[in-house]
């Protein structure tokens, strides 16, 4: 009697590996073995990649922010800085978004920061 290899499951799983690793170059893209390792560590890269993506999309909405506080007339940390002091809770993304289509008011926000900034300097400090 033969043993028993689940091979029906066995040529799918690997079929599918297969599958997955279309386009590889070489024998990642013909033969399991190979092909198992290449698909795995595509994954991985997927995976980190998707939370580098988030990083990267937070440093591009700041640099447009810099630029758009600099023609403004004001650095990007006083403008931060201002906004926190304005009770503003606005995030980078959204900001950004606003420098990018509509410059009246993004320099309104400048000017309410800039605002902020003069009546906490003003303010008594604690001792």
């Amino acid at each position: 009697m033969a043993r028993a290899t689940n091979s029906p499951a066995s040529r799918k799983r690997r079929k599918k590996v297969l599958k997955y690793a279309k386009g590889y170059f070489g024998n990642k893209s013909k033969l399991f073995r190979y092909a198992k390792e290449a698909v795995q560590h595509a994954w991985q890269y997927a995976y980190i990649a998707r939370k580098k993506k988030k990083s990267d999309r937070r440093g591009l909405w700041i640099v447009r922010l810099n630029a758009a506080c600099r023609s403004a007339g004001i650095s990007y940390s006083r403008f931060i800085e201002g906004l926190k002091a304005a009770n503003i809770e606005l995030d980078r993304k959204i900001l950004s978004d606003i420098a990018i289509r509509d410059e009246v008011a993004f320099n309104a926000l400048v000017k309410q920061a800039q605002d902020a900034l003069k009546t906490k300097a003003s303010a008594p400090k604690p001792a």
